[in-house]
């Protein structure tokens, strides 16, 4: 017999889902103790289901149509949340029954329901695969054609945003062999079919899921382009925007996918694409620009378009980044608003950079962290990458192009603009010939939306037409200036960003008098306007200066004190929003022009006004984020001038770091606190890298002193946190204090090894996020070899386990070139001290090491390692014999030998002691030698080795 719910059950259930959601706390805490309870019983997904799929409430309950909606809805979200927590755990019945609930949802009137029933079919085949469920996409398919013709309109299109679903959240598990069926291949042609539907929704929906597939790359789609494009020519004149905005992105999809399918159809496309552009529909319209983007990103298809082409879209870009209508009754005639708070909402999330790996090799042309020390990984390294979030082919105004909404949002106007800075990359002259009619006609246009986008058109061909635009700057230049006092604060604030996408040019001049005309002036009118009566004017301007900086560099040395001065009136007038830009900005400067700001009188006026704020901003501020990002350039910049202030930023981050981590266990054993940001830790961690390079080493040392136990204990925790970001910071920490502070550090390296082992384990790392565990990895290496720097004979405990792991990453098939040539320089400096342990296997990881160090960089980190590896060799010479010429070869090849560090002279006596070896024990060494390459034999003869 069926199972059949008792009247009883239901209505309590129902009640129950009812109060859970309702106003009244006392019913909604009792409903939910209940509802905790009911999870326990084997029929409880039964009831759900069949509330979730039965439109009329339960016997002798009396809810209004919304309430009982309402309960259904949380009927089949607790359904869902159940097959996705306890899938193993249902009875087979009642998985039988949840999925015979699916198509009667599927077909509900109500649309939410259908959606929910999709949700549903959805987590079942996540949870159970394809093949627990077999008859599912057959059966959609089904509905979706309609082929018993009973289904209705609200069946097929609940069916269709199924499959959609499907398709989106198991992409992977449709692409698998399964019993020699692969799922993508059956499905994709039906999707095509889909799209002849009479309804614009299915339509709509099939061409979704085919972009799925598309976005993927999957094989099912690129095998079926032809029939695709067959099909989608039809649909480009059906009348759904929903279907047109579908088609659009799958054009953009296929430029990545199957480019030479469209290049001979570009004509059409071409028009199509505009005729869309234009559309009254934004949403559809910026789908449309988005595939000028990818065109201009791929090569065969923008050398496909010729000048007949151009000249149709240029125009069409160009109106399209005019403000609307509503844009201009919004943003037209804003106030001086400099003196209004800025409300909670509008300040942007801060997010912790990410932490850059420390490259052992200086391949990254590594600074001195002071004067007389070795160049080596920095916190400027680390800081200074950073992972962009932007749309693909999004440039922006710095974090938001031509953004004076401030809404962070990708549209029609920005994509626009950002695809105009594509072709202008792409055809250069051709780009600027068809916009200067425009911006002789808009640029002093009395309208100042006109203005305002004309100025925001020069801005966006900076890049790709610098050189035809460069004659004309002289003339540009001074009137884009004037435009800094237009009334229109908009327009203040996109000329701020043009001029910084020019101060490039502006930063280059030389010629004295040129450089009073235009670079100056130009310098000081952004500076002007960071002070501007208007904070959005005032972000753009912050945003200009560090991009100046960035493009100036050294030049701005001169000018640091009144900039520096400048800035120190930001602090004292920014509200919280455009604080953060500051703080950007400061770090830029420092990081241009480094050791200028340590001039006393520069030091007194920004060190004040960043403490100032450093004493304002509590510790769960996300403000403080930026800050100690900023802290840890300005420390770099200033280096052992920045000592007076180090104790209390030191101990504060110390302190952060503690707190965060007490929290955190805190959260792991009461589920019902949250767990603390890990971009305090990350930040906090960078900072005190920071401040231990920035520091003469006997300071950095009292100051890692005075903070012990506590400071290497939580260094320790932190090597072990599960977050990659801050292990990944933390053996940069590691790293620091071995260089830096290393006898604070020895006592504790007991502690510290097994920690670091276990980091360099491959198995684990490869069951794990590999990227972000990679970084990890790198700076762990990296620190390794700090270690064995200073540690010396003492680390023979731990080299057999760390020589294994450094030979098991360089093997690895799957591991970066750049992690394979940190394991490799760390196991030479293994070898520094400990050669005795090396050198018994050395025959078999000599040609692996010898291929990771082909490529690495001159650096002292390269000059150690080699010194380290031949120092191995020495020890068991014979078994060498088939990496000796390469080994030879590297010798010959090696930069380093001439410069005058002692580890670089260490190392070429080092080299000299192998060649004595082998001349010893190769009886005719020349001829030996003659299998080399004759360039490389007298590099050698040229440096004395033979």
């Amino acid at each position: 017999m069926a199972w059949q719910p008792s009247a009883e059950s239901l209505s309590q259930l129902a009640l129950c889902l009812k109060n859970s959601l309702g106003s009244n706390k006392e019913l909604q805490k009792e409903a939910e103790t209940m509802l905790t309870q009911a999870k326990s019983s084997p029929d409880i997904n039964n009831y759900l289901a069949y509330i979730f799929t039965n439109p009329e409430s339960p016997a002798g309950l009396t809810f209004s149509a919304e309430d009982y909606h309402v309960v259904r809805a949380a009927a089949a979200l607790m359904l869902k949340n159940n097959v996705k927590s306890h899938y193993k755990q249902i009875p087979e019945s009642s998985l039988s029954l949840i999925k015979a609930s699916v198509p009667i949802g599927l077909q509900d009137k109500n649309a939410q329901i259908r959606n929910y029933a999709g949700i549903i079919a959805t987590e079942v085949v996540r949870k159970g695969g394809l093949m627990g469920w077999p008859e599912l996409l057959p059966d959609l398919l089904k509905f979706v054609g309609n082929e018993s013709g009973q289904v209705t309109d609200e069946g097929q299109e609940g069916a269709m945003a199924a499959l959609c679903k499907i398709c989106e959240d198991n992409t992977r598990l449709l692409e698998r062999d399964h019993g020699g069926q692969v799922p993508a291949n059956f499905l994709f042609p039906k999707l095509i079919q889909a799209t002849n539907s009479h309804l614009h929704k299915v339509r709509a929906d099939a061409l979704s899921a085919i972009n799925v597939f598309l976005s993927k790359g999957s094989l099912a789609a690129v095998s079926s382009v032809d029939g695709l494009l067959e099909r989608l020519f039809v649909l480009s004149n059906d009348q759904s925007g929903a279907v047109q905005g579908q088609i659009c992105r799958i054009f953009v999809n296929l430029v990545e996918v199957s480019a030479d399918k469209l290049v001979p159809h570009i004509d059409g496309l071409v028009n199509y694409i505009i005729r869309e552009q234009k559309s009254d529909d934004e949403e559809l319209a910026c789908e449309a620009a988005e595939f000028w983007l990818s065109v201009g990103e791929h090569m065969s298809l923008w050398r496909a378009l010729g000048p007949q082409h151009i000249t149709k879209i240029i125009p069409v870009l160009l109106e399209s980044m005019v403000y609307s209508p509503e844009d201009i009754a919004l943003l037209g005639g804003e106030s001086d608003d400099e003196d209004e708070d800025d409300r909670v909402e509008d300040i942007k999330p801060q997010f912790a950079k990410k932490p850059v790996q420390r490259v052992a090799n200086g391949a990254e042309g590594n600074a001195s962290a002071q004067p007389g020390a070795t160049p080596g990984p920095n916190v400027y390294e680390k800081l200074a990458t950073i992972e962009d979030d932007l749309e693909e082919g999004e440039i922006a105004l710095d974090d938001e192009f031509g953004d004076e909404d401030g809404d962070g949002k990708w549209n029609l106007r920005k994509c626009s603009a950002a695809s105009l800075d594509v072709f202008a990359r792409d055809f250069r002259a051709p780009v600027f010939e068809c916009i200067l009619p425009y911006l002789d006609e808009n640029l002093k246009h009395a309208e100042w939306p006109h203005r305002e986008a004309a100025v925001l058109a020069l801005g966006a061909i900076a890049d790709g037409c610098i050189d035809v635009v460069r004659p004309h700057l002289p003339a540009i230049v001074p009137y884009l200036l004037s435009l800094l006092n237009d009334p229109e604060p908009v327009v203040r604030t996109i000329t701020c960003w043009t001029l910084g996408r020019y101060s490039s040019w502006a930063s280059e001049l030389i010629n004295p008098a040129d450089k009073a005309s235009y670079f100056e002036p130009l310098m000081e009118g952004i500076l002007h306007k960071m002070l501007d009566k208007n904070k959005k004017v005032q972000a753009a301007g912050a945003s200009a200066f560090a991009h100046l900086s960035e493009k100036a560099g050294r030049r701005l040395e001169p000018y640091c004190l009144p900039i520096v001065r400048q800035f120190d009136q930001c602090f004292s007038k920014y509200k919280d929003r455009n604080m953060y830009i500051l703080y950007d900005c400061v770090q830029t400067l420092a990081e241009n022009i480094g050791p200028v700001l340590a001039h006393p009188d520069v030091v007194g006026t920004l060190m004040p006004a960043l403490i100032a704020r450093w004493e304002k901003v509590l510790d769960e501020s996300r403000e403080l984020i930026p800050l100690l990002e900023c802290l840890s350039y300005v420390a770099m910049a200033l280096n052992d001038t920045f000592a007076p202030y180090s104790e209390p930023i030191f101990r504060r981050c110390v302190q952060i770091i503690h707190q965060n981590l007490e929290q955190n266990f805190a959260a792991q054993n009461n589920p019902g606190l949250d767990h603390p940001d890990k971009d305090f830790l990350i930040t906090s961690l960078d900072l005190i890298s920071a401040v231990i390079q920035a520091l003469d080493s006997n300071k950095a040392q009292q100051l890692v002193q005075s903070q012990q136990p506590a400071f290497f204990e939580l260094v320790c925790l932190t090597m072990e946190d599960p977050a990659d970001e801050v292990r990944q910071s933390a053996y940069a920490v590691l790293g620091d204090c071995a260089r830096y502070v290393y006898p604070q550090l020895q006592p504790t390296l007991g502690q510290v090894f097994p920690i670091l082992t276990k980091q360099l384990d491959m198995d684990a790392l490869l069951d794990e996020d590999i990227e972000s565990g990679f970084g990890v990895v790198n700076n762990t290496l990296w620190s390794a070899g700090e270690i064995a720097l200073q540690h010396g004979k003492a680390m023979e405990p731990y080299v057999p386990e760390l020589k294994q792991r450094c030979i098991d990453i360089m093997n690895h098939p799957h591991v970066p070139k750049s992690v394979s040539e940190n394991a490799a320089t760390a196991l030479g400096r293994l070898g520094l001290e400990c050669s005795h342990l090396m050198s018994d296997d050395l025959g078999n990881y000599a040609g692996t090491w010898l291929d990771a160090m082909d490529e690495v960089s001159s650096s002292e980190e390269k000059s150690t390692a080699f010194k380290g590896f031949s120092m191995i060799v020495c020890r068991n010479p014979t078994v060498m014999e088939s990496s000796l010429l390469h080994f030879f070869t590297a010798i010959a090849r090696y930069e380093d030998v001439k410069l005058k560090s002692p580890p670089k002279i260490e190392c070429k006596e080092t080299f000299m002691n192998v060649f004595n070896v082998y001349r010893q024990l190769i009886g005719d060494f020349d001829t030996f030698l003659s299998k080399m390459n004759p360039a490389d034999v007298q590099a050698l003869r040229t440096q004395g080795y033979v």
